[in-house]
Formats: structure tokens, C-alpha cells, sequence
């Protein structure tokens, strides 16, 4: 473990990654690890028959191209660096070619649907409030929920209607909202003392403790609600990321300034909104021919 445990550290230190990026990898190379001792395997005099075997393993469990994608990118990393510093004398994953990705589209939601997950009747405990104010500024800004869990007080600014959002690889950016989340945000300001407990937090999300609210506990929020709601197909917060791009995009907005509103580094990345916005207007078109 002593390795691993000096591969994150430099991740972390060297090249500034993210808590959860540094989960992430090590969940990816643990996996593994369990996998090589399970199997009796040296992990660090490999066979590219090993790499083959783990490989099937994971297409056993129905892991995705996309997984698969980025478990050959952490032990690419993680056996570059052994290879590095010489404690293995060649890195094998380095001939492994990734799966190819996965054609799957990310699934929005229409207006209608947008607006039934954004009509909150009720606000009458400052749970609900908060409960709405994360809907509104995941659809109003794009952000993702990491991004919205390190929302700062200072970060926001009410006259502006901007937010100052630190992404990946610690990127800023601004995001921008509108009347119904700034709404949202003065009513549960005014409510937020309620959850401190006499204690000094600059997040703007607070939980029951008067602490950071984590990202488990907003996606479980939004999956409660979406559940009491009853859509038909499956939605995660981050649909609400591809539902505010793809809606930008459908009312005439510049695939760049998309690009830069959701803190994406490559085009390519955004451009999948494009073929999204293309494929439903399609549906659209077919479903009215059909309706003729």
C-alpha cells in the first residue's frame, strides 16, 4: 500500500487533484489490487495475459466501456509512476488500447418536466427550502454537485446574479442565474441561521449539523423528489447539467459559451449536446408526422 499511497499523495500535491478524483483513482486501482490477490498475481511482475483476464473480469460484472475506460486510465498512471521510479521494469497497461465508448446519449428532461420538478407548493419547513434552492441552481446555473456543495457566501454575488464556481483542477468560472433562483437563494439565506447551531460556516449548503452538506446528501435529495415526482425514466442530478445545456442550446445559445458556462476544457465534450438537441428534434418531427 506503501506505493499507492505515495502515487495519490503526488496526485493530490504535484498535480492538484480533487478529493474525488483522488477516490476515484484509488477505488479504480484497489479494485485491482483485490483482483491480482484473488488470483494469486504478482502485481508487480504482471503478464499481459493477467491484464486480459482482469479485463474479462470486469466485462463479467457488467461494467461499462466507459468504467473500463477509466480503469485502464488509473493503473495507466499508477504503473507509470511505479515504472518511474523503477520498481517495475516495464508498464504493460501502456499497451492496452481502451474499449471503444460507449453511443448511449445523456438523457434531459423537456420543459414540462422541468417545470413540475421546479414547482415547489409547499415551503413551509426549511428543509423544503433548501430542497428547492438546489434544484433551482442546478437547472439555472449547469454546475455540477460537487461544485454546488463548495458554493461559498462570499462567492455569490445577489446583484449580479453570478456565482464564482471553482471546478475541476481547481478552474474558476461563472455561473450565472436568474429571478427564480435568485428567489430562491434570499428565502433560504433567510432561513440558513436556523441550521449553523451557533456556528461560523462559509458554505452556502448547510445540513441538520450546521456543516457542509456532502454530495451524497444532495443526490439522495434529488432522489427522493425525483422518485415523489414519478418520472417515467431515470434522472440524477446530473440530468439537470444536461438539461440546462441542451435547453440553451435548443433556444439558439453559442456551443463555446456553452462550453464555458459548464466548465468543459475540451469542445468535443459539449458537442454531445449538439447531437442530443438534434436527436430529439427529430423524435419531435416524427412523432408529429406520425400524429397526422
Amino acid at each position: 500500500m506503501k506505493y499507492l499511497n505515495d502515487y495519490l499523495q503526488k496526485l493530490q500535491i504535484e498535480r492538484n487533484y480533487s478529493l474525488l478524483t483522488i477516490e476515484n483513482y484509488q477505488r479504480d486501482i484497489l479494485l485491482f489490487k483485490k483482483f491480482c490477490q484473488n488470483k494469486h498475481i504478482s502485481e508487480l511482475n504482471l503478464t499481459k495475459n493477467n491484464i486480459w483476464d482482469f479485463l474479462k473480469y470486469l466485462d463479467e460484472k457488467s461494467y461499462t466501456n466507459t468504467s473500463i475506460s477509466r480503469i485502464l486510465s488509473s493503473l495507466r498512471g499508477y504503473y507509470t509512476f511505479l515504472y518511474e521510479h523503477q520498481i517495475i521494469n516495464t508498464n504493460l497497461f501502456l499497451l492496452i488500447e481502451n474499449p471503444k465508448k460507449n453511443q448511449k446519449l445523456p438523457n434531459f428532461l423537456n420543459s414540462k418536466e422541468i417545470e413540475e420538478l421546479l414547482t415547489f407548493e409547499d415551503l413551509s419547513t426549511p428543509n423544503l427550502i433548501r430542497e428547492r434552492l438546489i434544484f433551482e441552481l442546478l437547472y439555472a446555473t449547469g454546475i455540477r454537485v460537487s461544485e454546488l456543495c463548495n458554493i461559498k457566501i462570499k462567492d455569490i454575488d445577489l446583484k449580479t446574479k453570478e456565482i464564482r464556481i471553482t471546478g475541476k483542477g481547481n478552474v474558476m468560472r461563472i455561473a450565472y442565474f436568474g429571478d427564480y433562483a435568485l428567489n430562491a437563494l434570499k428565502t433560504y439565506l433567510d432561513i440558513r441561521p436556523t441550521y449553523l447551531k451557533n456556528k461560523q460556516i462559509d458554505y452556502l449548503l448547510v445540513n441538520q449539523n450546521g456543516e457542509q452538506m456532502k454530495r451524497q446528501s444532495v443526490e439522495q435529495i434529488v432522489a427522493k423528489r425525483i422518485k415523489k415526482i414519478a418520472f417515467v425514466h431515470h434522472i440524477s442530478p446530473h440530468t439537470l447539467r444536461h438539461t440546462f445545456a441542451t435547453h440553451l442550446l435548443e433556444n439558439g445559445a453559442d456551443i463555446r459559451s456553452v462550453q464555458e458556462l459548464l466548465g468543459h476544457k475540451q469542445l468535443s465534450t459539449t458537442q454531445v449536446y449538439t447531437h442530443l438537441t438534434n436527436e430529439y428534434k427529430r423524435k419531435e418531427y416524427l412523432d408529429k408526422m406520425m400524429r397526422k
